[in-house]
């Protein structure tokens, strides 16, 4: 064989045989030559073909069937031929038709014997004084082009998650494009052909020649067809395949060019509707109302007219509020007769109350010493029983836990002028970078860390570091070497298949994951370098791994901020970078960012606190009648209930959070100080002549029951929250409930002694903060006003201004219609709030991680990694889980990799961006015989690597000629294989061979490094395998909303996949776990909320056995939280577990703007306007300064907080919630009772009050007290019977203890 190419081209040169274009002739024949890289090339020989002896045919036939008989190739020629196809089958072995027309295409170039008639040599090249061709024309069909391209773009690359176009066309569009691909003379040491060829369609018609036009294969043939996965577009496929889900859109209603939704629609006629019959029945109710009072009105108001006080003592009297003591329940009875016991024996024992109470709660305190802080967000936002969780625990102990991230980001300046990043100096400038991470050493426990120590290496000793510099084996000299810019460029196409472009850690990098700001495949526009350091993570912090990372990472920031932010700001880009233990260590910093900011807040509050207290300000005895001292000593005792709370839960064993931290204070504070205020407005109130334990009796028994009522509802309210999965919120309602009860407890002992105690300071002349000094003996003008009751400010302004304001007809129907439709559109507004938690809110505004979230956003490409686990795989020969799972020849067109390739078709949808590797596939793949340089054995029977591997391959020979592996045959022939499928033994023995096989451009299928973590061997030899993972990516997620909307997709198809194929399949990725509590945040806030209320409601029915107001209170309550759920839509606040606390909390703060106000309400004398007046004026006032007024003036403080965290859910919620608890517990609230106690006197056809009594009726309507009281309570009843003229003798015998 080797003399006849000499002979004929002896011939040829004698006697100057013209080119000739005919069948049976060659255009290209022998090799003649090699370039200085060893690709050989061909000589432009135009002879007959030549007759291969009978081995060389039947080896042409295996690769090559469509060539027959004579052919234009040597055997060396077909082995280079071989050698070169081997590289690219595993890419496109999983798809036959694909496979054949690829192989159909370069063996009709080399071998064909036809060969002259589609193949023109034009250009030579002398090689030591040898013609070698340089450049050829192929003639070939478009037909043949277009169905090799359609039976090849959609098969999948399995290990790198992308098609092999990409790698074998450089993400070709068309034929055309692929063609020009493939013939581009390839550079020295670069893969590719040695010589230039030029595809063309049709030749000269006077050339004789013809275009090739072998038969192509549709990836749809009945013989040679793939899979669904890598042909979509087969008959058998699309009737299987259901159309795309198109995204759900919500309900809307058009009406002309205006579009709403239909819940807005629905609300404004419901508002309309309830608008509509309010008004109706008003204005009937109005009508008879005047017609049913107009007859008997005017006489017993010319009675009461005329009644005139005539002494002092009357006067004080009519200024005193008429309690109607029948209007309470037994409950209340009960309560206000035990009040009224309890206030006259702490009066006489007020220091014993105060040591005991106090000591109690210190005692709770002791347990302080055990006080620990949880900041682990894992601890905090996911539940016991969370499926996240448990299915992070079982991927972290059966595969392997999710690496760490360590990131830099390099990018242009957004207005450069120089947008693209890809420069030399820029490349440099990273190398430099490089040389300072390698360089980087931090300590732990006395050893040094270095990257290298703790890194992930997949495939050796180098770290497999997700940089650019990988294109150059992170080696500075080869970037000269290499070609610079270019060859970066270069491997933007041939990452997967040029040796060169491979990085040091022996695999390909997707220039995706380390290049961002670019658009498609556009790599050379990226404006930002993406360098990704991946470090081994540790299940429970196995081998101290995880406190080695961590030391590393926090010098590894330190480094970011010394050294390399200047450096990259010199070059005019910028930088932002992160650790994974960064957000854990600026919540730790966030956590004390505030803490001037909050304590300057709390401090506002105690100086209102303490001056809302005292009585109006004189410059004679103001320094006796302020109660500094008083509210400095509540506000002491409102801290003292937080920390024994704390130190009761520390001594169980439970953490605190930063939220109880910073909630709790807030909320005690807003219930004790609104306590403080009602319980010293309301010994204020009562009449001076009074002895001070009796004040203290009659205020108690006044104001203990609402303050009882309200305590209770809102402990219970808080305590249901400890039911709640989320522990976040489960500790804040338990360390709450307890805080609020020890609160209560203090304040009706302790707070009580403590107004005794300056109450007989102020009676005794004594200095307030200074009770030591007694002011001197005065006279009585400059003792004016000093123990004198005088209504303040507020409560005019509540009796005279508020209430006959509220009273008119008008503003009824005003703030009734106002208030309702408030609800309406919060309600409205509410369906528009977002689950999710924004980190750069959470995060102090000098955070460094707020650049990089932000660049995060804007320039990744790339989404989280996807995995979808498969439990309990069984691989043996009689289950068909094999063919449910792959994407290859042969496999079920519904299976698990070819639903994934449908969903990531649809990323809008799916989250998915990318098909799914497959291990399974390219395990089944690397068994195939046409993989021939994959599995391979050697004679023994063991594992045989690839020719360009060691043994194979030795370090002083080329690859190829070593004699090690030169008996090496293919695992397995199709005889062997069942449908191309191994049976259970050929599976279990050969798949360790497969996890452990190496890939290399002979065999890029090797499943080492790729698999090493996706497949759980233990126990595999039972034919099942306990657990395997399939990795994809999501699509990138730059809103909270995206990472919540791609979880629930892939948990849906995950299910419906499951349900399919009868398997056990579930997604996961890291960030599930902690957005797990954002699939039914909305859920959990409803439940919680509808707890709590029905709490406040079922104790508000049980104390005060009124369904009307209980319903009231409900009502308001609910309408209060719906409000704020429409302001947190109106400032865009997210819905999340701060949001929740934070609305949970409100439901407590709700009650005390409605209970205080309703009690008062329901135990007023007079008509019902007569009742809000003196609810408002004395209640309302006490609420409005106790607890609108301090929250506010604190509230305030919160909006210069350096934290976003606190400006937007303390500051925002907080000041709304305020408002809205003010305009609805002392605007809507009085105007809602009133209607409704009209409403039941109407139901009811009796008069519960009458205004036209005169005043002996109305001193008979107090005059029911003494049925509520027992002993001491006959003294007011007797008081206000007797009159002024007794009053004297009343209060001797009280005193001495005598009954009157």
């Amino acid at each position: 064989m080797k003399i006849v190419p000499s002979l004929i081209l002896l011939l040829l040169i004698l006697y100057g045989v013209e080119a000739r274009k005919s069948a049976g002739y060659c255009a290209m024949y022998d090799i003649c030559g090699a370039r200085t890289d060893g690709k050989v090339l061909n000589c432009p020989y135009n002879i007959p073909a030549v007759k291969p002896d009978d081995l060389f045919s039947s080896k042409i036939q295996s690769l090559c069937p469509t060539i027959t008989g004579n052919v234009c190739c040597t055997e060396t020629q077909f082995d280079t031929l071989r050698s070169q196809v081997q590289q690219a089958i595993p890419f496109v072995v999983g798809c036959p038709a694909c496979l054949r027309n690829f192989l159909n295409l370069f063996c009709e170039l080399t071998c064909s014997p036809d060969q002259s008639l589609f193949i023109n040599v034009t250009s030579t090249a002398k090689i030591k004084n040898n013609s070698t061709v340089d450049g050829i024309q192929y003639y070939i069909t478009d037909a043949f082009g277009e169905g090799m391209y359609e039976s090849c773009k959609n098969v999948k690359f399995g290990s790198s998650n992308s098609l092999a176009v990409d790698f074998l066309g450089g993400g070709a569009k068309n034929f055309k494009e692929w063609f020009t691909f493939i013939g581009q003379k390839a550079g020295v040491n670069m893969p590719g052909s040695p010589y230039g060829i030029k595809f063309l369609p049709m030749p000269p018609a006077s050339s004789g020649m013809k275009p090739m036009n072998v038969s192509s294969y549709s990836c749809s043939d009945d013989t040679l067809g793939c899979s669904c996965g890598d042909c979509p577009s087969a008959a058998a496929c699309s009737s299987t395949s259901a159309p795309p889900a198109q995204k759900q859109r919500s309900c809307s209603i058009k009406i002309g060019s205006l579009e709403a939704k239909c819940v807005d629609f629905v609300l404004a006629i419901l508002y309309i509707v309830l608008v509509s019959l309010f008004l109706g029945g008003g204005l009937i109710h109005r009508i008879k109302g005047k017609k049913k009072s107009s007859p008997s009105s005017s006489e017993p108001r010319g009675e009461q007219s005329s009644v005139k006080p005539d002494t002092i003592h009357a006067q004080m009297l009519q200024n005193t509020p008429q309690r109607n003591w029948a209007q309470l329940s037994t409950v209340q009875g009960y309560l206000a007769r035990f009040y009224s016991k309890y206030g006259i024996w702490v009066a006489r024992h007020p220091a014993l109350v105060l040591i005991v109470s106090v000591f109690i709660v210190l005692l709770l305190c002791v347990g302080l010493i055990r006080f620990k802080v949880e900041t682990r967000p894992d601890k905090l936002w996911v539940g016991a029983g969370s499926r996240a969780a448990d299915e992070k625990r079982f991927f972290d102990t059966h595969l392997a836990p999710f690496y760490r991230i360590e990131q830099l980001i390099i990018a242009t300046a957004p207005k450069s002028s120089q947008p693209e990043i890809l420069t030399d100096d820029n490349i440099k400038l990273l190398f430099d970078i490089q040389k300072k991470v390698d360089g980087l050493r931090a300590n732990h426990s006395g050893s040094m860390v270095s990257l290298t120590d703790i890194c992930m290496k997949p495939l050796g000793e180098d770290c497999a570091t997700q940089s650019l510099l990988q294109y150059f084996k992170m080696i500075p000299k080869n970037y000269d070497e290499f070609g610079g810019v270019e060859h970066v460029k270069y491997c933007f196409e041939h990452f997967t298949s040029s040796e060169s472009c491979l990085s040091a850690f022996k695999g390909p990098l997707d220039p995706t994951t380390a290049l961002g700001g670019f658009s498609g495949n556009s790599y050379s526009e990226a404006s930002a370098f993406i360098v990704t350091y991946p470090v081994d993570n540790a299940v429970d912090n196995k081998g101290n791994r995880t406190e080695r990372a961590v030391a590393w990472e926090k010098a590894f920031i330190q480094l970011a901020k010394d050294e390399l932010l200047p450096m990259v700001k010199s070059k005019g880009l910028t930088l932002s970078f992160s650790s994974e233990s960064s957000i854990e260590e600026e919540l730790k910093r966030e956590s004390t960012a505030d803490v001037i900011t909050i304590a300057i807040s709390y401090l506002v509050m105690f100086a209102y606190i303490s001056l809302t207290l005292g009585d109006t300000p004189r410059l004679n005895s103001f320094y006796i009648t302020s109660k500094v001292l008083l509210g400095l000593s509540g506000v002491l005792l409102v801290m003292l209930s937080v920390i024994g709370s704390v130190g009761f839960f520390s001594a169980i064993g439970m953490k605190s959070t930063l939220i109880i931290m910073e909630v709790i204070p807030f909320l005690v504070l807003a219930v004790g100080v609104d306590n403080m205020c009602i319980l010293v407005h309301a010994v204020k109130r009562q009449e001076q002549e009074l002895p001070l334990e009796r004040r203290v009796s009659n205020a108690l028994m006044e104001v203990g029951p609402s303050i009882t009522l309200a305590s209770l509802a809102e402990i219970l309210a808080f305590a249901v929250g400890a039911y709640i999965k989320m522990p976040a919120v489960r500790v804040f309602s338990m360390f709450a409930a307890l805080a609020v009860l020890l609160d209560f407890i203090l304040q009706i002992t302790a707070f009580v002694a403590l107004i005794v105690f300056d109450f007989k300071r102020a009676e005794d002349k004594r200095v307030d903060c200074f009770p030591c000094i007694k002011r001197a003996q005065s006279s009585d003008g400059d003792d004016k006003g000093v123990g004198q009751k005088k209504p303040g400010l507020l409560t005019r302004y509540m009796k005279e201004v508020h209430a006959p304001i509220l009273s008119h007809w008008a503003v009824k129907i005003v703030v009734i219609a106002f208030f309702f439709g408030l609800a309406m559109a919060g309600i409205a507004l509410a369906t528009r709030i977002e689950p999710g938690l924004e980190q750069q809110i959470v995060l102090p505004q000098d955070s460094y991680l707020q650049d990089y979230f932000n660049n995060i956003a804007t320039y990744l490409r790339i989404g989280p990694p996807l995995y979808f686990v498969l439990k309990n795989y069984n691989y043996s020969s009689e289950s068909r889980h094999t063919n449910q799972l792959c994407s290859i020849n042969k496999c079920d067109s519904n299976s698990l990799m070819n639903e994934i390739a449908k969903a990531s078709l649809t990323p809008e949808l799916s989250y998915i961006a990318k098909p799914a590797a497959s291990w399974v596939d390219d395990f089944l793949v690397w068994l195939s015989p046409e993989a021939f340089g994959c599995c391979r054995k050697f004679t023994n029977g063991t594992f045989c690597p690839p020719d360009d591997q060691p043994p194979c391959c030795p370090a002083d020979q080329a690859c190829g000629l070593s004699e090690v592996c030169k008996d090496c045959t293919t695992c397995f022939r199709h005889a062997d294989l069942t449908s191309d499928r191994p049976s259970t033994i050929q599976f279990k023995e050969k798949l360790p061979w497969f996890l452990s096989a190496l890939p290399s451009a002979d065999c890029a299928k090797g499943g080492y490094g790729a698999y090493s973590t996706s497949v759980d061997l233990k126990g595999y030899k039972s034919g099942i395998i306990q657990a395997s993972s399939f990795r994809t990516y999501h699509t990138p997620l730059n809103k909270q909303a995206d990472f919540v909307n791609s979880m629930r997709a892939a948990q849906e198809f995950s299910s419906k996949i499951s349900r399919s194929l009868q398997m056990e399949i579930y997604p996961y990725s890291v960030f599930y776990m902690f957005f797990e509590q954002y699939l039914d945040i909305w859920k959990t806030a409803l439940i919680n909320l509808s707890i709590a209320i029905a709490a406040v409601f079922a104790v508000c029915l049980i104390i005060t056995c009124s369904f009307w107001s209980s319903a009231i209170i409900l009502l308001v309550i609910a309408m209060i939280i719906i409000d704020l759920l429409g302001v947190m839509a109106v400032f865009h606040i997210q819905l999340n577990a701060l949001s929740v606390v934070n609305l949970i909390m409100s439901v407590g703060i709700a009650v005390e703007f409605c209970v205080h106000i309703t009690h008062a309400f329901s135990i007023s004398s007079g008509d019902r306007n007569q009742r809000m007046k003196e609810a408002l004026g004395g209640m309302g006032a006490s609420v409005f300064s106790g607890i609108t007024l301090t929250k506010l003036v604190g509230v305030i403080v919160l909006g210069f907080s350096k934290s976003e965290v606190f400006v937007v859910y303390y500051f925002k919620m907080y000041l709304a919630l305020v408002l809205l608890g003010f305009l609805h517990g002392l605007v809507f609230l009085p105007e809602h009772n009133i209607c409704v106690s009209e409403s039941i006197h109407l139901l009811n056809g009796q008069q519960h009050c009458h205004p036209s009594a005169t005043k002996g009726e109305v001193v008979a309507s107090t005059a029911t007290l003494p049925t509520l009281s027992v002993g001491d309570l006959h003294y007011d009843a007797k008081y206000l019977r007797h009159g002024p003229d007794d009053a004297s003798a009343i209060r001797y015998n009280s005193a001495s203890g005598r009954r009157p």
